[in-house]
C-alpha cells in the first residue's frame, strides 16, 4: 500500500486499512509520525473523519487525530465538546495501541484536565482521568504524569475519596521527579481533607526529602503543611530537616518557612495564649498560603495535647478542672472536648454526668483481635515487600556502569608527588 498520501480521506483510509494485526499497527504508526505535520494541517477536516473511525478498533490513529483536532484554544461550546469526544475516546481506546503513542496519550489527557477546570466542572474528568492512568500504567507500582492531574481534579472537585483510590497503591517507579513532588502534595491535601493524617505525613515527607538540584516552590509549601499536620496529628514538630533530605532543602527551608516554625515553638510550650499570640502576628501569611484552616486545627490540638497530659497524671479529674487546666472557657466546652476525643479514640475515659467528673482508663486493645492481627500481617507483607524492591534496586544501582564510573572517580585517591616512590637507584653487579 502506497504510504506517501496527502489528503484527510487517505489518511483515514489508511487508519481503516491498517489497524488489524500489530504487523499493521506498527505499520501504521511510522506512516502516522511522518504524517504527523500534514495530520495538524488538516485538522480540521479531519475533525468530522472521526465519525468514520471506532476508537476501540481505531485506537492509534483516532489519537492522532484528535491530538491535532484539540490543540488549539477552545472557546467553552467546543470545549466541552473537547471533553466528551476526550473522555469517550480514553473510555474505548485499546491499550496496547496508545501505548504506541504515550505522549499523544499524555496530551490529550492533560487538554481534558485543562478544559473541564476552565469549564469550572473538575468533577467531569475525574472518572476519564482514572481510567486514562490505568491504560497507561505498566503496573500500579508506576507514577504516570497523570497522577497530579487526577489528585487536582480531585481536589477542585472537593472528590477526596475517589483521590484516595490511587494513594493506596506503593509507588517504586516514576518517570518526572516533578510529577512525584506534585503527586506528594496534592496526595497530601486530600488526605488532609479526609482527616486521614498519618498518610498526610507520609507523602509530604516524600515531597520534603525528595532528592533536589533546586530548591522548589512545592517543596516548601509541602514543608508548611508538614509543619501544621505534625503539630495536629503528632502533637509535636522536629524542626531538625533529616540528613537524607537533599542539601538544597536542608539548607533553606527553614529561611521559607519561619512563622510556621515559631508556630511550632509557641505549641511546644503547651501554652494556649502564646500559641493565639503566635498566629495573631503572623495570620496574614497563614491566610495568603491558604492554611489559615489548618492553623484553626492546629489551635485545636493544642487542647487535645494538655487533655492528654491529664492522663498521665491523673485517673479521675472534673469537668471544671480539666478547662481550668487547659485553659477552656467552660467545663460545657471541656465535654465536648472530652468526648469527642473518646470517640475518635485519643484517650479512654468515662464521664460521669452526676457530678461532672472524668474517670481515665487504659487502653483497653489487647492486640490479639483478628482485626489487629491482619493489620500487623499487612505491615509486615508490606515491609517484606519494600525490602525486596530496595534490595533489587540496590543491586540493579551497584551494576550500572554510570554510577561506578562516578563514584569511582569520587573514591580515587589524589596523589600528591611526595606520594610516588622514587626512581630506584641502578645496582652494580
Amino acid at each position: 500500500m502506497n504510504l506517501n498520501m496527502n489528503s484527510a480521506e487517505s489518511i483515514v483510509a489508511q487508519i481503516q486499512a491498517l489497524s488489524t494485526t500489530p504487523r499493521d499497527i506498527s505499520q501504521l504508526h511510522t506512516f502516522l509520525k511522518q504524517s504527523d505535520d500534514l495530520i495538524r494541517s488538516e485538522s480540521t477536516r479531519l475533525a468530522s473523519s472521526l465519525t468514520q473511525l471506532d476508537p476501540s478498533i481505531h485506537s492509534l490513529g483516532f489519537l492522532y487525530i484528535l491530538d491535532a483536532c484539540t490543540s488549539g484554544p477552545a472557546a467553552k461550546e467546543q470545549a466541552s465538546e473537547h471533553v466528551l469526544t476526550i473522555a469517550r475516546f480514553v473510555n474505548a481506546c485499546s491499550t496496547e495501541q496508545i501505548r504506541l503513542a504515550p505522549e499523544k496519550f499524555v496530551s490529550i489527557c492533560k487538554r481534558l484536565k485543562d478544559e473541564v477546570m476552565m469549564l469550572a466542572a473538575p468533577i467531569r474528568g475525574i472518572a476519564p482521568m482514572l481510567t486514562a492512568i490505568r491504560k497507561l500504567q505498566s503496573s500500579t507500582e508506576h507514577l504516570t504524569t497523570l497522577h497530579p492531574d487526577f489528585l487536582l481534579l480531585c481536589l477542585s472537585a472537593k472528590c477526596y475519596k475517589k483521590g484516595l483510590s490511587i494513594l493506596e497503591d506503593d509507588i517504586y517507579e516514576v518517570d518526572q521527579p516533578r510529577d512525584l513532588l506534585l503527586y506528594g502534595y496534592y496526595g497530601g491535601m486530600i488526605c488532609i481533607g479526609q482527616k486521614r493524617f498519618r498518610k498526610a505525613l507520609e507523602l509530604l515527607h516524600n515531597v520534603v526529602t525528595a532528592p533536589l538540584s533546586n530548591m522548589s516552590a512545592i517543596t516548601i509549601e509541602a514543608y508548611k503543611k508538614y509543619i501544621l499536620v505534625s503539630l495536629i496529628h503528632l502533637g509535636q514538630f522536629n524542626a531538625t530537616v533529616p540528613k537524607y533530605a537533599s542539601t538544597v532543602a536542608q539548607r533553606n527551608l527553614k529561611n521559607f518557612t519561619q512563622p510556621y516554625l515559631e508556630l511550632a515553638v509557641s505549641y511546644g510550650t503547651g501554652k494556649v495564649t502564646e500559641l493565639e499570640t503566635c498566629i495573631r502576628q503572623h495570620r496574614e501569611k497563614f491566610q495568603n498560603d491558604n492554611n489559615f484552616g489548618l492553623v484553626r486545627q492546629v489551635v485545636s490540638s493544642i487542647y487535645k495535647r494538655n487533655i492528654q497530659r491529664l492522663t498521665q497524671t491523673y485517673l479521675t479529674l472534673s469537668l471544671e478542672g480539666i478547662a481550668n487546666s487547659v485553659q477552656l472557657n467552660s467545663p460545657k466546652e471541656a465535654e465536648m472536648h472530652v468526648l469527642q476525643m473518646i470517640q475518635d479514640g485519643e484517650i479512654y475515659a468515662t464521664i460521669n454526668q452526676k457530678d461532672g467528673m472524668v474517670r481515665f482508663l487504659e487502653d483497653p486493645e489487647q492486640y490479639k483481635s483478628c482485626a489487629m492481627i491482619e493489620r500487623i500481617d499487612s505491615s509486615i507483607e508490606r515491609m517484606m515487600t519494600l525490602s525486596k524492591k530496595l534490595t533489587a534496586a540496590d543491586e540493579l544501582m551497584s551494576c550500572d556502569p554510570a554510577y561506578l564510573s562516578r563514584v569511582g572517580k569520587e573514591r580515587a585517591p589524589r596523589l600528591d608527588f611526595d606520594d610516588y616512590d622514587p626512581v630506584p637507584q641502578k645496582f652494580t653487579m
